[in-house]
């Protein structure tokens, strides 16, 4: 008979947020400080930083190795085995409270370039660029990365991107900041903010200077500045402070309903009917009145079936409804040939 099954379902209300994180993109020239501005991850109590590195610089930076870990990407092809080792694989073991990503553009433009290449070499015109389809496919398979790392991880992300070179602000379709359309390949969909930085004069002196470009954030308007020594702790403390200051970016906040409910996907033994047998047939066919021969008969008429035992459950049932209808009749008429 069967038994009782719990399936455990997801509780839709266990997943509510439960900690702060930020996801940021940051943009800007060589030499303007991204990758320093990344470092200051490890300083924001968010635990061990885990940083993958396309541009092999991470080397630079105090710290890594100790409170830090830097990855080297020798291949793009690499990185998303690599984010798949620390979300999913052995890496989880390093308790990783958050990662960077630097850069997008080292990895983009690598996957390009092989994209590139290929439909040069298919075509032998050195000059051929890539169909729209082609382009289409190419830019799904690198956003995957950008979703596995900015979405499926839940931890706060920084992803640096570079803008190449002055004169570029004329191909961009933001009103602020140097937003290249095609480097940034659908990066502002998958981040919270989009933070471009920048050495500027100020006041006689030069100081660097974080502007946010983009953003889905009432907390960070587009145009919104921290200039000086900022850390990602500034940007981090600030959506603290103004979305929800009880949640923590340290630690999650306690779950305040059950993370699954328990499902029944089968009738307990108890609420199912129980199925007919053969012999409850021919048992209900003699307490009628019929005989053992009746049900044999019946079953060689009304299904072909000349062993009573070969019979299924469905043709025991039509059988028993048959028994029963006969007794119905037998009994309606019962009055009528009294009173005759």
């Amino acid at each position: 008979m069967a038994q009782q099954i719990k399936k455990l379902k997801i509780n839709p209300l266990s997943r509510q947020p439960k900690k702060a994180r930020l996801v940021m993109a940051v943009r800007g020239g060589a030499g303007v400080g991204k990758s320093y501005f990344v470092r200051s991850m490890a300083e924001s109590g968010l635990g061990r930083l885990c940083i993958f590195d396309t541009e092999r610089k991470s080397r630079l930076l105090k710290g890594v190795g100790q409170s830090f870990d830097g990855l080297e990407i020798e291949h793009p092809d690499e990185l998303p085995e690599f984010i798949e080792w620390a979300l999913q694989g052995e890496g989880r073991d390093q308790n990783y409270g958050c990662f960077a990503l630097d850069s997008w553009a080292g990895y983009f433009g690598s996957k390009h370039s092989e994209t590139i290449k290929a439909v040069r070499e298919r075509s032998s015109d050195p000059l051929a660029q890539p169909s729209a389809e082609e382009l289409a496919a190419d830019q799904m398979v690198l956003q995957g990365v950008l979703r596995k790392l900015c979405i499926e991880s839940g931890k706060s992300v920084v992803i640096v991107d570079q803008i190449p070179a002055k004169g570029k602000e004329s191909k961009e379709d933001n009103e602020v900041g140097r937003v290249l359309p095609m480097t940034a390949s659908g990066l502002e969909y998958f981040v919270d903010i989009m933070v471009e930085v920048s050495l500027q004069e100020r006041e006689g002196e030069f100081v660097r200077v974080f502007q946010v470009v983009k953003s889905n954030s009432p907390v960070f308007e587009v145009g919104f500045e921290l200039t000086g020594d900022v850390s990602f702790k500034d940007f981090l403390d600030r959506l603290q402070e103004e979305t929800a200051p009880d949640l923590k970016a340290s630690e999650k906040k306690a779950a305040s309903v059950p993370e699954t409910l328990a499902e029944s996907t089968a009738w307990s033994e108890e609420d199912l009917p129980n199925e007919l047998t053969v012999q409850d047939l021919i048992d209900k066919a003699i307490a009628s009145g019929f005989k053992r021969s009746d049900v044999v008969n019946a079953a060689r008429v009304y299904h072909n079936q000349p062993n009573i035992h070969r019979l299924t459950l469905a043709q025991i049932e039509d059988l028993d409804r048959r028994i029963s209808a006969k007794v119905t009749k037998r009994e309606s008429s019962a009055p009528s040939a009294s009173a005759k």
